[in-house]
C-alpha cells in the first residue's frame, strides 16, 4: 500500500464546480486585485474566528510582519516566540528590527506556556508571539494574564490551527492583532500563497489596511511605507468556497488523529498531548521515537511517506546565525528535532491507510 504524507484531491473534489464558477465569475469583473471575493472572505472570516476585523494578506509572513509593524514594533523591542516553531514565525520579527526571544515548549505540548515566557521579560519585551503550533492551540489563559501584567502584547501566530477553539473560543482572536496562513497544504488552504490578519482593534485594522497596500488608501497617495501584501482576489474566492466545510474537515482530521490514537496507544511512540478546555484540529499529527530516523526510512519502505517538523530547528538556521544562539541552548527543541515525526493525516484518508501506518509502526517498535 502506499500513503502520502498529503493529498489534497479528495477534499477539492466536492468543491471543484463551485471554485471552477467563481474563476469564471472573476474573470467577467476582472477585478484581479482587493477585488470583491477579498472584501466577501474577509466578512466571512472575521465572523467564524468571532473577531470584529479580518485583513486579506498575501501570505503568512507577511501577516505577521504587518502586525508587528501596526503594533510599532521594531529596532531595541524583544518578542518572545517559540523556539521549536517553523522560522517564519522569527523572520516576522526579525524582518522589523526587533529581536527574537526564544521560549522553550512543554515537552508533551510542544506549545510555549506562561511560565516559560515568564523567565525571559525584560524591559525591552513588547510583545509575546504564541504559535498554536501542530492545530493545538496554546493555554492562553496564563499568556494574557502575563501580558496584561506587564503591558504587553499578544500576536498569535494561527497558521496551523484555523478553527482550534480553546475555552470556547476560536484560536486567533485572543491577541490585539493576528496572523495565520492558507497555504495549500494548512486546515484552510488556498491554491497558492495567501494569509489573513484578524482583529477586534479598528485602529489596528487601519493601519494594518495601509501597511498591506503600499501605505495606501488612495491610488498613488501614500501615508506611509507599506508593503506589497495584498490578498490575490482568486484565493480569496477560493477560500471562501472552502470556508463553510473547515469544521467538517477538522472533525474528520480529529477522527483520523482518533484512530491512530487507539492504534498506537501501546506502541512504544510518545503521542500529541491535548489540554483541558481546548480541540485539536490536527493540522499535524506528530510523534516522538528516539530512533526517529529509523522508523522514518522503515515507513519509507513500506510505501508510507512522512515529514519532520521541524529537522533543524530556528536557532541554529544559517539565516539567523548573527543572533548568536548554539547548539545545546534549546535542549527540549532540539531535542523534539531528533525525535518528532509527522505522520500522513489529511482530509479523504481512509480507515485502511490509518490502520497500515499504525501496523508499520507497531511493527517496527517490537522487532
Amino acid at each position: 500500500m502506499q500513503v502520502p504524507f498529503v493529498s489534497l484531491s479528495p477534499l477539492h473534489e466536492p468543491v471543484r464546480a463551485d471554485i471552477h464558477s467563481a474563476v469564471d465569475r472573476l474573470l467577467d469583473r476582472s477585478d484581479f486585485i482587493l477585488g470583491e471575493s477579498v472584501k466577501d472572505f474577509e466578512q466571512h472570516f472575521a465572523s467564524y474566528c468571532a473577531s470584529k476585523y479580518c485583513l486579506g494578506i498575501s501570505n503568512g509572513l507577511d501577516a505577521l510582519k504587518i502586525s508587528l509593524r501596526a503594533l510599532h514594533i521594531g529596532a531595541g523591542d524583544e518578542v518572545i516566540v517559540p523556539a521549536n516553531t517553523y522560522i517564519a514565525s522569527l523572520f516576522a520579527i526579525s524582518d522589523t528590527g526587533a529581536t527574537p526571544v526564544l521560549a522553550e515548549p512543554d515537552p508533551h505540548t510542544y506549545n510555549i506556556t506562561a511560565e516559560s515566557i515568564k523567565a525571559l521579560l525584560t524591559p525591552r519585551t513588547k510583545a509575546i508571539m504564541p504559535v498554536h503550533l501542530y492545530g493545538q492551540p496554546c493555554d492562553m489563559d496564563p499568556i494574557l494574564t502575563l501580558a496584561k501584567e506587564h503591558d504587553l502584547y499578544v500576536v498569535e501566530d494561527n497558521a496551523q490551527a484555523q478553527g482550534a477553539v480553546y475555552k470556547g473560543k476560536k484560536t486567533g482572536s485572543f491577541g490585539q492583532i493576528n496572523g495565520t496562513s492558507f497555504y495549500p497544504s494548512k486546515n484552510l488552504g488556498a491554491m497558492g500563497d495567501a494569509g489573513a490578519i484578524t482583529t477586534d482593534d479598528e485602529s489596528l485594522y487601519r493601519k494594518a489596511a495601509l501597511l498591506r497596500n503600499m501605505g495606501s488608501t488612495k491610488k498613488y497617495y501614500h501615508e506611509l511605507a507599506g508593503y506589497n501584501a495584498r490578498m490575490d482576489t482568486i484565493q480569496a474566492a477560493i477560500l471562501r468556497i472552502k470556508l463553510p466545510h473547515l469544521d467538517t474537515w477538522n472533525k474528520e482530521r480529529q477522527r483520523i488523529a482518533a484512530r491512530y490514537l487507539g492504534h498506537l496507544k501501546e506502541s512504544g511512540v510518545i503521542l500529541p498531548r491535548g489540554i483541558a478546555d481546548a480541540t485539536h484540529v490536527y493540522h499535524l499529527f506528530v510523534i516522538q521515537y528516539e530512533r526517529r530516523d529509523e522508523l522514518q526510512a522503515y515507513l519509507a519502505d513500506n510505501g508510507i511517506q512522512t515529514l519532520i517538523h521541524y529537522p533543524v530547528p530556528p536557532h541554529l538556521q544559517p539565516a539567523l546565525e548573527d543572533f548568536g544562539w548554539i547548539e545545546g541552548q534549546f535542549p527540549i527543541t532540539e531535542q523534539l528535532s531528533r525525535t518528532c515525526l509527522s505522520l500522513p493525516l489529511f482530509v479523504g484518508m481512509t480507515d485502511g491507510q490509518v490502520d497500515y501506518v499504525s501496523e508499520k509502526i507497531i511493527a517496527f517498535t517490537r522487532r
